[in-house]
């Protein structure tokens, strides 16, 4: 006797429903193979997102257990660790200015310095609260601000780095800040990445 259509119809339609459930969780398996397992691999991977990767995962690496696999709370460390940078470079930069034997164009560039440093620690400083205290329903205006906020740090830290390029300006003094400064803008703008990728996730 030959089989009916209803039975070959019913064959066809279990073979087809085994394939697709065998498919998504094929798919669901390969998603978390590729998701981080760990705190630290998270952090890995989020600093893989930043300009200056090696300085990221330096930076936050021994907060794994705190930051755990968050984007905000990734975003906030970042911004932490920038902000306690900022500030001991704020303070040398104070001591150095009111120094005596500096050319009034190494003087006139540490003043210059010394208030963009300032500027950039009080942009960082409301970044962190702006993303502690937010209501979840005024994120986009949350984030947008600290966006615009930690850019401008960047670019008071960069204006502070170019006062001090030229060769009018030459050694120790200018060694030691423009170093100082130069890491203070890595760090700024890795917290700048991973502050849009928690926006970028978080959308």
């Amino acid at each position: 006797m030959e089989p009916s259509f209803s039975n070959h119809f019913f064959t066809s339609s279990l073979i087809v429903l085994l394939f697709t459930t065998c498919s998504i969780f094929s798919s669901v398996s390969a998603a978390r193979d590729l998701a981080p397992k760990t705190n630290t691999e998270f952090i890995e991977t989020s600093c893989g997102a930043t300009t200056y990767p090696k300085l990221c995962l330096a930076s936050l690496s021994s907060q794994a257990r705190v930051i755990q696999r968050s984007p905000k709370l990734i975003a906030c460390a970042a911004l932490n660790v920038t902000l306690s940078s900022a500030k001991a470079t704020s303070a040398m930069m104070l001591k150095l200015s009111h120094g005596h034997g500096m050319k009034p164009r190494e003087a006139a560039a540490m003043r210059d310095c010394v208030e963009m440093v300032s500027d950039s620690v009080d942009e960082i400083q409301r970044s962190i609260s702006e993303m502690v205290n937010f209501r979840s329903a005024e994120f986009e205006m949350m984030i947008s601000d600290v966006q615009t906020w930690v850019s401008a740090a960047l670019t008071d830290e960069s204006t502070c780095s170019d006062g001090f390029a030229g060769n009018e300006l030459n050694g120790n003094l200018k060694t030691l800040v423009r170093g100082r400064i130069v890491k203070i803008a890595q760090l700024t703008s890795n917290a700048l990445a991973l502050i849009n990728r928690y926006a970028s996730v978080h959308s």
